[in-house]
């Protein structure tokens, strides 16, 4: 592999892993709670 595939092959490994790493921390830092989420009977109905 070329120097230049290498590097580029690093910075896509960084942004997903580091989206994933990033994610993972703050559900971590912030959790949902299940009594915010909204409950099927009241969720719009679209169809």
């Amino acid at each position: 592999m070329t120097p230049i595939a290498i590097t580029m092959m690093i910075i896509a490994m960084v942004t997903i892993w580091g989206g994933l790493g990033l994610a993972m921390w703050n559900l971590a830092r912030h959790p949902e709670d299940e009594d915010e989420l909204p409950t099927p009977e009241e969720m719009p109905h679209e169809l």
